[in-house]
């Protein structure tokens, strides 16, 4: 009796298993991929962007990119980070880009608004001042801020992201929170 096969359910492949596969040309493979790290990357860079539409765009073109350059990623088990750090990139040249003085209209997690109309119109402002000062930042300042106090995440996840130290973006932090606080009180 030949051996029976089992399916082989994709959902369980390792992203080390799934960059092989890719890279051995299986480009239905890099499917996986996306539907494993879009959301991510489209919450940051809507964070960062404040559209939705250019948020899309910027993941379009970094999955793309991820793509076409898999065979550089150094470390096939984080290529969810590699691919991060492309979107983030991405998303650091489109906010130069932009003029300083545009505010993020975009507000989600944490800082949507709550069930109480009148604290809602007070909120909505509060968080049009806060949204304006942090485009108000350097592009590398408003990332560290978004990745640590919006997204949540640790120093040491950040560091890797941002191929910085971890010294260095307690600093940078320091110093958005310090730009961030000046603004507003410039605001009020």
């Amino acid at each position: 009796m030949a051996p029976t096969s089992e399916p082989v359910n994709h959902a369980e492949r390792t992203d080390t298993q799934v960059v092989r596969d890719v890279l051995a040309g299986d480009r239905d493979a890099y499917r996986l991929l996306v539907r494993r790290y879009a959301d991510t990357l489209h919450a940051h860079a809507l964070r960062m962007t404040g559209s939705p539409d250019e948020a899309a765009d910027l993941v379009q073109r970094a999955l793309v990119q991820g793509y076409r350059k898999l065979a550089r990623c150094r470390e096939p088990e984080r290529v969810g980070a590699w691919l991060f750090r492309i979107a983030a990139n991405l998303c650091k040249d489109h906010v130069r880009s932009q003029k300083p003085d545009v505010p993020l209209t975009v507000v989600d997690g944490a800082l949507r608004s709550s069930a109480d109309p009148a604290s809602d119109a007070e909120g909505a402002e509060v968080r049009a001042r806060v949204w304006q000062a942090l485009d108000a930042l350097t592009p590398e300042q408003k990332e560290a801020f978004v990745l640590k106090h919006v997204e949540g995440r640790s120093y040491e996840e950040i560091a890797a992201v941002m191929d910085v130290s971890v010294a260095s973006l307690k600093m940078r932090v320091h110093r958005a929170r310090e730009a961030l606080r000046g603004l507003l009180e410039e605001y009020a």
